[in-house]
């Protein structure tokens, strides 16, 4: 606003209803948002600039913000038989038809293929979608209600989809990879079976030595009897145990 004093003092605010998830800085006109958790996709904010003075102008604009969830565990990879580059060009034509074949708006968190090279970007037939689903409200689909929908309209989507890259074409859902254990968990795993190996060769241990313990106990009994059952049995010396045995029985 060219205009001076009050008459050339702005202030913004939202005059839209998603003023829960975001706000304005009434004095900048800078947006940020106050809570988007667990929601995802496009917000239209329709944001007002208005004058101080005694007749006091005012104008509106939308601003489109867009949040991405893509940390959500409700992304859904969709794989396209088409390159690259192809697709990229054309993302808004796909996303238009995923959204008219499942009833939901769509936001796409990213395009890519596996081959990272850019020589590859018009070689590889192969292009991964990574997209998220949210409902009117804005809140997340779950990837299982996306997936079970995609199934349905599967035909349907590459029909559409035919005729935007005037090819034929595979649309199928690629299953993330089972998670690995985090190291944290495989360093707990190996020490507990360290620990668990350690004990029982300690236990091992243990019962061989009473064992051996036990069989060194009835070898000097079974001698001792046999010093008894035998009075004429002599001792290293030569001397009779009997009268040994008897002597200490006098005593």
């Amino acid at each position: 606003d060219p205009d001076s004093g009050d008459n050339g003092l702005l202030l913004y605010s939202l005059v839209s209803d998603h003023t829960d998830e975001f706000d304005i800085n009434e004095n900048t006109g800078q947006i940020f948002t106050v809570s988007v958790a667990g929601k995802a996709g496009t917000f239209s904010l329709e944001v007002q600039a208005a004058d101080q003075g005694t007749r006091r102008l005012t104008a509106r604009t939308t601003v489109s913000v867009t949040v991405d969830s893509s940390s959500s565990n409700n992304i859904v990879m969709l794989v396209l038989n088409q390159k690259i580059n192809v697709v990229e060009r054309n993302i808004a034509e796909v996303q238009r038809v995923l959204e008219n074949k499942l009833g939901w708006n769509v936001y796409i968190v990213d395009v890519y293929s596996k081959e990272f090279e850019r020589k590859s970007r018009s070689s590889t037939d192969e292009t991964q979608i990574k997209i998220i689903a949210f409902d009117e409200a804005h809140q997340e689909v779950p990837a299982e209600d996306v997936k079970r929908k995609l199934r349905e309209q599967k035909g349907n989507i590459e029909v559409e989809l035919e005729k935007i890259f005037s090819a034929s074409v595979s649309a199928a859902i690629q299953e993330a990879p089972a998670a690995s254990a985090s190291p944290e968990l495989v360093a707990a795993i190996v020490l507990g079976v360290l620990f668990a190996a350690t004990f029982i060769t300690l236990l091992v241990y243990i019962l061989l030595d009473l064992k051996r313990k036990r069989q060194q106990d009835l070898v000097k009994r079974v001698k001792i009897m046999e010093g008894i059952d035998n009075p004429w049995a002599t001792n290293k010396n030569g001397s009779l145990k009997s009268l040994e045995n008897l002597e200490h029985m006098n005593n």
